[in-house]
């Protein structure tokens, strides 16, 4: 028990490879010697869950998700104001139900919404952060920014889209054209060409050659799930 690591959940298989089946696990946490944290999951009486510890339990369920939009452009240090309780986004291939204790200690949101088409190198555009282990995958600043306008009008504010854009003028053009490239979603082109000229950001040119390559045909007017109204032009 003493060598066992604090700080992260410790599954029914983790225990097992250092000697406690699961019924030994289930008689420990009967007379307290271990905390039930849901279905096959414990952790050590008076420990906490570690941000980076629960992190790498998510991406030990799958191998297709990584941490995007809002929450990897704060950790990249594109932030616009402090929340008191990060909510952090999730985007997932597939589905992808996550623990109640897992989500009361660090609020996620999972996403499946699909902005890339399937040519797109697998894991391009994410990378590991130095503070996290090579199995947590963020997205770059550059990726995170497409994710972000993909979320405008959903969990993100127009507004928020706008303050954090106006801070992303040092994106490296090279991979932002793969991704734009790749990118399938009229909405994300569209919004991204607005946003850019407007506030007369240095890839404003690149975003509008991807809006006018997806085409779009007439304006697009639209009232988004947060109640403010998406007016996009056709480039």
């Amino acid at each position: 028990m003493r060598t066992l690591p604090r700080g992260m959940p410790l599954t029914t298989a983790f225990l097992s490879d250092h000697g406690l089946s699961p019924k030994h696990a289930s008689y420990l946490a009967k007379h307290g010697w271990l905390l039930r944290l849901g279905r096959g999951a414990y952790m050590l009486p008076g420990d906490k869950l570690s941000k980076a510890a629960c992190l790498n339990y998510i991406f030990s369920l799958s191998s297709n998700i990584h941490v995007g939009g809002k929450t990897a452009l704060d950790w990249h240090g594109v932030r616009h104001n402090l929340v008191f309780k990060e909510i952090i986004e999730l985007w997932s291939i597939s589905p992808l139900k996550l623990p109640d204790w897992l989500t009361t200690e660090y609020p996620c949101r999972t996403q499946v919404t699909q902005i890339f088409d399937d040519a797109l190198p697998l894991n391009y555009g994410l990378s590991p952060l130095h503070d996290n282990t090579d199995k947590v995958l963020v997205s770059t600043k550059e990726r995170a920014v497409l994710e972000l306008l993909s979320d405008a009008g959903k969990n993100a504010s127009l507004e928020l889209v706008n303050n954090l854009l106006e801070n992303t003028r040092n994106l490296r053009e090279d991979k932002l054209e793969v991704l734009f490239f790749h990118v399938n979603r009229i909405k994300v082109a569209r919004l991204a060409y607005q946003l850019a000229e407007d506030l007369d950001l240095p890839w404003k040119e690149l975003a509008k050659k991807h809006c006018l390559r997806l085409g779009g045909g007439k304006r697009w007017v639209a009232k988004t799930k947060t109640g403010e109204r998406l007016d996009l032009r056709n480039g």
